[in-house]
């Protein structure tokens, strides 16, 4: 064989990773690499196609014709050795030795998990499951850099190569102590003139008040909390308004001296999806897990929701 004829096909795996990710610094963090062993495998395949394969536009690498002409077909080759390479030929849940981590919400941990452990106990004792948040703008990151198996949260910006699927949609109501003056009845212009307590985890713009505030409504945040269930406890014992996932607010109103009201404001429903890096599409042992945390996650919420 020619020696110019011949390509070394790991330098298809760094062309992928540029033209998804959009850059080469971005590229090496995804495969593992140093940022120099990128730029260098970037030299040799220009050399080999005879094409600049990338122009600089800004902070971004952008495509030129010849890669967006061929990059189907190198993704799908791509798609079909990663298949070929994880391939397994019986799949037994109960010889299973091996962590998923989760990026969850709390709301979603204290209803999944249970559930969840319950039934992964029962099929594959050998598994451990790691739940933790993560940021919504490190999400593309941690999944493809395999620090994340599965995130399940509302939705977010990830790239082509994330995965997602629909789980459900989250209905919004509002809770408050059993006798707060508004528990009676509550119109629109009383909950946009009583005091709130908000959560947000990692201090991120609230989601219900980002929507809000695009129709020039706004609300007065008295007190932002990381989770639900403090927040829910706050209520309890003050005149603020909690805006919470209808699911969680019922399970929280057996718990707690609170009530559950419907949220006189038009909000459409917040999806929930799950997200996954595609090159865990094929692989048995994920998809057997990303399978029972969605059931889990069903069978404990949408019941609540009828």
């Amino acid at each position: 064989m020619d020696r110019d004829s011949r390509i070394d096909l790991n330098l298809f795996r760094v062309l992928d990773a540029i033209y998804t990710q959009g850059g080469v610094s971005a590229a090496a963090r995804v495969l593992h690499l140093t940022q120099p062993a990128v730029t260098h495998a970037l030299r040799r395949l220009r050399d080999h196609l005879g094409d600049p394969l990338f122009v600089r536009q800004g902070n971004r690498l952008l495509p030129t014709e010849k890669v967006r002409a061929m990059m189907p077909a190198v993704q799908a080759h791509l798609k079909g050795l990663m298949a070929s390479t994880h391939a397994q030929p019986q799949f037994d849940a109960t010889r299973l030795d091996m962590a998923f981590v989760i990026g969850f919400r709390d709301i979603l941990e204290s209803f999944a998990l249970p559930g969840l452990m319950t039934s992964i106990g029962r099929e594959a004792p050998g598994v451990r499951v790691v739940s933790r948040r993560v940021a919504a703008d490190e999400v593309e990151r941690e999944l493809a850099t395999g620090t994340l198996d599965l995130v399940v949260d509302r939705p977010l910006r990830a790239g082509p190569r994330i995965a997602h699927r629909h789980l459900l949609d989250e209905t919004l109501v509002v809770v408050m102590r059993r006798d707060h003056p508004l528990a009676a009845q509550m119109r629109r212009a009383d909950y946009f003139a009583a005091a709130h307590v908000a959560v947000s985890p990692l201090g991120e713009p609230n989601a219900l008040d980002r929507l809000l505030g695009q129709d020039g409504m706004f609300r007065e945040v008295r007190l932002v909390c990381q989770h639900y269930f403090s927040a829910c406890q706050i209520v309890a014992a003050s005149d603020l308004l909690l805006t919470v996932p209808q699911a969680y607010a019922r399970r929280l109103a057996e718990l707690l001296p609170i009530v559950v009201r419907p949220l006189p404001v038009r909000v459409k429903a917040f999806p929930i999806m799950a997200y996954w890096h595609q090159s865990k599409d094929d692989d048995l042992a994920h998809q057997w897990f990303r399978e029972h945390v969605v059931t889990a996650i069903t069978r404990a919420i949408l019941p609540t929701q009828k």
